[in-house]
């Protein structure tokens, strides 16, 4: 199988790639080589025999460039964490760039492509358990594009065989976004916005990854979407003690209130956007401590032999340990 992944530099992308190759399977990758994170892992895909194309998606020559030849497609790539930017970027990005990948691989002749979507497509869950058939209701700009290339997938996928993974928040060796939780916990600095108790299932990466690689060659998940939360359900206060055991500190038992931090989110907001200016506060970061997911996870099992295994605690460690060996934790 020959695989194209978009997002192949970023933090998902890279573990799947290297895991792909692994696995005797032929694998091209497209992303971005900017940051330091990104140049580090474009620098491993490359040690490891791994081609990377750079380039833009929404440039259909592009798109069909890297495309051309390739048995099925995993469509990683988004814009997502990008603060300081119009609306009309995470538009091109999300979903033009879904639209000419689409219709690029439709012209190749593809056989599956996998389009990795994510749970911020529900919004915020107040109640209950939610799965593959509860309603959307994205609350973030990231959210609503995410759904609206889902729909493009759908409705235009002509004689490709698609399927949508919506895919829960994601840790493990090599994720630098979690990095500033165990960095404040670490150094003792961390202070708990709000009461803690809003609900996680985070993903370690490895089983997203042995998920993604069931999804884009099992015969079953060709028209399906599938929610893949992680193992357990953890309040946020639950998550930071593990990561404190872990790491021999004590967290303070201060909790500050979050009304504050909303409503200075809102005003650096609206003083920033039209400005251009990066927000030193915006409403996207307080969600960490204010979103609470919980998930049915029986149709990945059903219908794929999928379970994720990595509890928590086994990934904490083994994130924590890599974090160490990279020089950057005390």
């Amino acid at each position: 199988m020959k695989i194209l992944l978009t997002g192949g530099t970023g933090f998902i992308g890279s573990r799947l790639a290297l895991e792909a190759r692994e696995r005797q399977m032929d694998v091209v990758v497209t992303g971005l080589v900017k940051t330091d994170a990104e140049k580090s892992r474009a620098a491993e895909l490359q040690r490891a025999g791994v081609r990377i194309e750079t380039g833009s998606l929404q440039d259909a020559a592009f798109a069909r460039q890297v495309v051309t030849g390739c048995d099925s497609v995993i469509h990683l790539a988004a814009a997502q964490h990008e603060s300081g930017v119009p609306d009309r970027y995470f538009e091109d990005v999300n979903v033009t760039g879904t639209q000419a990948l689409l219709a690029a691989s439709r012209d190749a002749r593809v056989r599956r492509f996998v389009y990795g979507s994510t749970i911020g497509v529900y919004g915020s869950a107040a109640q209950g358990k939610l799965d593959e058939s509860s309603v959307p209701n994205p609350d973030n700009v990231y959210g609503r594009t995410k759904l609206a290339a889902e729909n493009v997938v759908r409705e235009q996928a002509g004689e490709v065989q698609t399927c949508i993974v919506r895919i829960s928040e994601t840790y493990g060796p090599g994720d630098f976004r979690l990095l500033k939780l165990f960095r404040s916990i670490d150094r003792g600095r961390f202070l708990m916005i709000g009461s803690g108790e809003n609900r996680r299932q985070l993903m370690h990466v490895d089983d997203l990854v042995k998920a993604l690689l069931i999804v884009v060659a099992h015969v079953a998940a060709a028209g399906e979407l599938f929610v893949l939360p992680g193992v357990e359900v953890l309040t946020t206060r639950e998550m930071v003690g593990v990561i404190a055991g872990l790491l021999g500190r004590k967290v303070s038992r201060v909790r500050l209130p979050m009304l504050p931090f909303v409503a200075a989110a809102v005003a650096c907001e609206a003083v920033c956007k039209p400005l251009g200016i990066d927000s030193p506060l915006h409403r996207r970061r307080l969600d960490f401590f204010r979103k609470s997911f919980e998930f049915e996870t029986d149709k990945a099992h059903r219908v794929l032999g999928f379970s994720p295994g990595i509890s928590f605690a086994e990934g904490a460690r083994d994130t924590a340990e890599w974090y160490g060996r990279h020089g950057l934790l005390r």
